[in-house]
Parts: structure tokens; C-alpha cells; sequence
């Protein structure tokens, strides 16, 4: 192990101009080759090397993976009567799960609570189920969660915490007249309420740097998905363009990283954990 010649602030190169996106989270998802020392080191012009991470499979100790149940028409909200029973549909997000999980669930307890229920069941006790039994004991009823997995053993524990509304949340081609003004309405809800997470302690919720590379301009050439036969994932991130900063384009040189194309943006990350 390396001495360095200052301290290492562990915030400070998470957010420094070398930062990976979501280290904060994940850990060094790359490898950048230098990041700038804290103003509190002896020596503010040193350069701190990072070591290129020893990624073979050997060293891996556990595999998680998320599984993200996908509708090609984009989610299930609607109402379905069983008996005396009023059941309310509130699944099939994609990858949009936890972006879209105050929003989604603003609608769907709407929906529950359209009879004043004074009691109300809620089946699972991932990012949708907790956030629908959050806002219907806040609407006045009684709720009792059902779920097979409690956190953190539950499959929303095992997502990344970045803010994709729009990631595979339906196909072009089959998602319905109107869903687009329903998606907007649920991204513009979520993001208001993790809004308010800014700053708290912890930083359950921030902004985090977010760097892409290219070898060729990304402006001209084919973008994921545009392969003959690949799924078609709608797009609506043009709807909310005022929340979230613009990506900017970087000059050659301004960046540790060799790729000729760089942009850098700032993206919203949920610490999962907290």
C-alpha cells in the first residue's frame, strides 16, 4: 500500500473532475489516473496516481442482481374489483423502478383511496410497495405490507440508485396514446419528493458527477439499440429537460480520461442504503 502525501477526503475525489460515476455507491466503477488533493494537504499541487483495479474473476466474492419486471405498454396501474376487494395494479417499471416510485405510487394510492378505505393491503415491500404504504398511511388508513422478502433481501435493495424515469420503461411501439403525459406526471412527483432528501444527513439522496466516453463523436454515431432487430425503448426524457443540468461537452486534454469525446453531466443517485 501506497503512503500518500496528503490525506485522501474520500468526498472530495468522489466529486473531483477524475470521479467515476457512482463511487459513491458501487465503488470505483473505472479507473481515472489522477485526482486533485484536498485543500488540506501539505501540498496542494500534488497528484494523487490511482492503481488500475484488479478486475478478474477471481477476486469476485458475490453476485447480486436485480431483476426489473418489464411491460412492453410501460406499468400496470390500473383497477381491478375481486370480490369486495378493490385491486389496485402498481408494477412493470423496468428500469425505472425507484426513479419513478413516488409518482408511480401517487396514482396508485389515489386510485385506492377513491372509496376512503379504512384498511389497505400492500403486497411486497420493495421501492414501490414501501412508497405505497408510506403515502396510503399518510391518506388516513391502516396498512399491513405482505411480503415475501423484507428488506434488505428484497429485490429493489439490490438496484443502482441512479435517477433513470425513462430507462426501458416501455417499447415505442407499444406503449399506449397518452403515456407520455402519465410518465411525466409520475418523473416530475418522484422527482419533487427525493428533492427534499437533498442535503439531509448522510446524503440519502445528491448530485454526483457523471462522465461518458466515446471513441468516435457521439452526436453521428449510432446509439445503443439502433442495431437492426434491437427493442425499441421509448424515450420521454425530453419532457422533464428543466429538472436535470444539461450534459456538457469537454475539450481534449481537460480530462484524465484518453478518449477523444468526453461529456460531463451531473446525475441524481439515491444511497440505496439509507
Amino acid at each position: 500500500m501506497t503512503q500518500l502525501p496528503f490525506p485522501l477526503d474520500r468526498r472530495r475525489l468522489i466529486q473531483g473532475g477524475s470521479a467515476i460515476t457512482g463511487v459513491s455507491l458501487l465503488g470505483l466503477a473505472g479507473c481515472a489516473t489522477t485526482a486533485g488533493p484536498t485543500s488540506s494537504g501539505p501540498d496542494r499541487n500534488a497528484r494523487l496516481d490511482l492503481a488500475p483495479i484488479r478486475a478478474v474473476a477471481d477476486r469476485i466474492f458475490d453476485i447480486t442482481v436485480c431483476l426489473r419486471p418489464f411491460r412492453a405498454a410501460g406499468p400496470r396501474l390500473d383497477t381491478e374489483q375481486l370480490g369486495d376487494t378493490l385491486v389496485v395494479h402498481n408494477y412493470g417499471h423496468g428500469g425505472s423502478g425507484w426513479s419513478l416510485s413516488w409518482g408511480s405510487s401517487t396514482i396508485a394510492v389515489g386510485k385506492a383511496m377513491a372509496q376512503s378505505p379504512r384498511e389497505v393491503a400492500v403486497i411486497g415491500c420493495g421501492a414501490l410497495g414501501l412508497t405505497s404504504a408510506i403515502l396510503a398511511q399518510q391518506a388516513g388508513a391502516n396498512v399491513t405490507i405482505y411480503a415475501r422478502d423484507l428488506l434488505p433481501q428484497s429485490r429493489s435493495a439490490r438496484a443502482t440508485g441512479a435517477w433513470t424515469p425513462d430507462s426501458r420503461i416501455a417499447l415505442t411501439s407499444s406503449a399506449p396514446a397518452g403515456f407520455g403525459a402519465v410518465w411525466e406526471q409520475m418523473a416530475r412527483t418522484s422527482f419533487k419528493t427525493y428533492r427534499n432528501y437533498l442535503g439531509l444527513p448522510g446524503n440519502p439522496v445528491e448530485w454526483v458527477d457523471r462522465y461518458n466516453i466515446y471513441d468516435n463523436d457521439p452526436d453521428t454515431e449510432d446509439r445503443p439499440g439502433s442495431a437492426p432487430g434491437a427493442l425499441e425503448f421509448a424515450q420521454y426524457h425530453d419532457r422533464i429537460r428543466d429538472l436535470t443540468p444539461h450534459a456538457q461537452r469537454l475539450p481534449a486534454g481537460a480530462t484524465p480520461f484518453p478518449a477523444p469525446y468526453v461529456e460531463r453531466g451531473a446525475n441524481l443517485m439515491f444511497n440505496i442504503a439509507d
